[in-house]
């Protein structure tokens, strides 16, 4: 990147895109910190092995996700949910309960994965957005996180680092692959169209059920 800024309105966009993306159960488990100090962008460089595009962007998203999920977290979220819908808090109590219950037995290392990927989605829609108003972005997962969360003080705060995303403009001229054909899997390759005679016949499906039911079993 050639450390152009990009403008305000840009980031913005971007940043909006990413927060309406949407999650599981609403819940948003995740938070995006924007770095474009350069002396802490130079940091981030040394835990994320010396990559240029840290230091040369105009911005860095650090997308950090809940480590678990607790009642007090989903039912903040909730109550602010229902509160912007005029709603009264009682409204998902049944709902928040069979996630719960869901999550807690799955266990802590299972929930601070699912944070994570929901994190991932919102993560794809600040790259769309970026592309959409001619900003180039470059996807990040090469770094030290637990290295990352302490020099971001995100130890101890319930969050972890997920991915880190450079928003910024390529330097054409040192870039060897700016004119060069993309090259992607074939389609044909790619997307692959099935019907139920191309499915397993051997598999033992489940019975039908609900969220209820599968939290109940």
């Amino acid at each position: 990147m050639n450390g152009e800024k990009i403008p305000q309105e840009k980031l913005d966009y971007i940043l909006e895109a990413a927060r309406l993306a949407p999650s599981s159960s609403g819940l948003q488990p995740y938070k995006i910190i924007v770095i474009s100090d350069k002396a802490l962008l130079e940091h981030v460089r040394l835990v994320a092995y010396d990559q240029s595009q840290i230091t040369d962007c105009s911005h860095l998203l650090v997308f950090a996700a809940w480590d678990g999920y607790s009642d007090e977290r989903i039912s903040n979220v909730f109550n602010y949910m229902m509160d912007e819908r005029g709603l009264p808090h009682e409204t998902m109590d049944s709902y928040k309960q069979v996630i719960l219950d869901l999550y807690e037995r799955s266990g802590r290392e299972w929930q601070a994965h699912h944070a994570s990927k929901q994190s991932y989605i919102s993560f794809a829609m600040a790259i769309a957005a970026a592309a959409e108003q001619k900003v180039d972005a470059t996807p990040i997962e090469g770094f030290l996180p637990e290295k990352l969360d302490e020099l971001l003080n995100l130890k101890g705060s319930g969050y972890k680092s997920t991915v880190i995303l450079p928003l910024g403009y390529r330097a054409s001229e040192q870039d060897w692959l700016v004119n060069m054909k993309k090259v992607r899997t074939p389609q044909e390759l790619f997307v692959t169209e099935m019907t139920i005679a191309d499915s397993s016949d051997t598999i033992d499906l489940p019975a039908s059920m609900n969220l209820d039911d599968f939290a109940q079993k």
